[in-house]
Formats: structure tokens, sequence, C-alpha cells
């Protein structure tokens, strides 16, 4: 017998009424009350949260995280979305709406967000982005071997053939991760300053850059974080994939009803 459910979204959640309050990636999403659609449905007891928090539950609980007391989670892909763990529980602020680490502004002249803000992180380091500033080079005349590579169909890049591309030598492709991932150890100095966890993981579908990504983020950490909580992190990759989400959502739903 179904006992309950537990349901894992992009966006804005406020966890207590269970509404899709924003989701800058899902257009149109706006005041949806998704988990009552649902548990009209099913007519069980169901449960809503933001989807990075959950993959953040799901690597504490089972991942990389297992046995800290004090865990951050960045999932980096199309945007950027965060969970945070504290003395061992999920951190879910006053409605359930925390962890939106990917909207932290990093650059208050920066870039208009889909969240409506400027400068946020997601528009400064997230798989879009990356795309996006290499397609913008290559049509202003750089030299790139994604053109050859894309059979010039520069439109399909993707953060993916980036970091092929970087492995490969290309110094286009290498800089434009160099540049994001500097965004990206900005923010990560902002998380280690406020929250001096035992460890940041990088999830998402930009993790499977690895220390092409990792490596430059660590030395902006390093260099800008304060020394004593610099030293104590470790900033590493998710291990759980797209099962995080999964698993996350589920333990979820178990520890709300005990």
């Amino acid at each position: 017998q179904l006992h309950s459910l537990s349901i894992a979204c992009a966006g804005g959640i406020d966890a207590a009424r269970g509404v899709v309050t924003t989701s800058p990636n899902l257009p149109g999403w706006i005041d949806i009350p998704l988990r009552d659609v649902v548990k009209d449905r099913y007519r069980v007891k169901t449960f809503l949260l933001n989807d990075s928090s959950a993959a953040a539950l799901g690597e504490h609980r089972f991942g990389i995280g297992r046995g800290t007391q004090n865990f951050v989670l960045l999932a980096v892909g199309t945007g950027i979305g965060g969970g945070i763990i504290i003395n061992r529980k999920l951190y879910s602020g006053t409605v359930g709406s925390a962890g939106e680490l990917g909207h932290m502004t990093i650059d208050v002249n920066g870039p208009v967000c889909n969240c409506g803000n400027t400068g946020c992180l997601e528009e400064l380091a997230s798989g879009r982005v990356m795309a996006r500033e290499a397609k913008r080079r290559i049509n202003l005349g750089e030299k790139s071997s994604l053109v050859a590579m894309m059979a010039g169909k520069i439109e399909d890049i993707t953060a993916e053939k980036i970091g092929i591309a970087a492995r490969n030598g290309d110094k286009l492709a290498s800089e434009v991760i160099t540049d994001a991932a500097t965004y990206l150890g900005v923010g990560m100095v902002n998380l280690v300053n406020i929250f001096n966890p035992e460890i940041i993981a990088i999830a998402g579908g930009v993790a499977n850059l690895g220390d092409l990504l990792l490596e430059p983020a660590r030395r902006i950490v390093r260099e800008r974080a304060f020394p004593v909580a610099a030293r104590a992190v470790k900033i590493v990759t998710a291990q759980l994939g797209d099962e995080a989400g999964v698993l996350g959502a589920a333990t979820f739903a178990f520890e709300q009803n005990r």
C-alpha cells in the first residue's frame, strides 16, 4: 500500500503550502499548488521540496556527504541549485525555500537572470551560460575546434562538448570553463565563509567536467575564503548522479513520517 509521495521540483518552493512559487527554468510555473494536485490524485500524504535540496539530502545520507555534520551541494547544470545540511539536518528555512544558491548575487552589474535579479551565480557559471559564451565568442570570429566538432552547428554547443574540446587543448573552451569556474569559486567563497562546511559537492551535468572546473574554483576558495574555513572544506564531485534527488526525496518523506 502506497503510504506517501515526495516530489522534488526545480524552483522556489513554499514547502509549507506545497506550492512552486516560481521556477526560472520552468516557464509559466508561478504559484503552482503541485503538492495538492498530486495529493488529490493519489489520496496519500504528499511532500514537496526543491530538487537540489533533495539531492543534497540524498548525497548526505547515501553519497559523498555521508557522515558529515555540515554539507553543501551545488547542482550545476542548465541552472544552478543548491542544498544545505546543517548539523546533519536539511536546512529548509522559514517556508522551505532555503538553498537557492544559484541566485546569490555575484556581480551587481552582471547580466539579468531568469529570476529577474542581476548578476546571479546561475547567470555566470551554469552550463547554459558556458555554451552561450562559447557561441558568442565564436560568432565574434574567435577560432575554436568546437566549430569542426559540431560540424558548423555551433547552436548545438553544450558544456559537455566544451569540456571535450578543452581536454583536447582548445584555448577558447579552456578559457570559457576557467571563467565559469572563477565565478563558481567566488560563490563557494561565500558558502565557505557563511556555513563553514566540511564538504561542498558539485552535482549536475557540469560536474562531469571534473578538475577542469574544480581546480580553478578550489584556487579561488584558497585565495579568498577565511583561511581556517578554506583549509577545513573539501570541494569534490558528487557521487550519486540522478539518483541523488530520488533518494533524497524518499528520505525526506520517511523522515517526515517518523
